[in-house]
């Protein structure tokens, strides 16, 4: 059943650097803050909104999170 539950999950989606700042300017988040909420650098946000890098692993699925139920959902 494990099994069953983890396949039923939507993928995460790729976000590129327009989802990053649409996603930004939507929270009202500095790239400053949105770095400490993922525990990542700034720098790290900064290349993800110039294009880059792309974000991945833990920190492409706490920007879903972010995105579908906001910043209480992480903090």
């Amino acid at each position: 059943m494990r099994k069953f539950d983890v396949l039923c999950l939507d993928p995460v989606p790729a976000y590129d650097s327009e989802k990053i700042r649409a996603l930004c300017d939507h929270l009202q988040l500095s790239q400053a803050v949105l770095a400490a909420v993922l525990n990542t650098s700034l720098s790290t946000v900064r290349n993800w909104e110039i294009g880059e890098k792309h974000p991945s692993g833990p920190s492409l699925k706490l920007l879903y999170l972010l995105n579908r139920k906001g910043l209480e959902a992480i903090l």
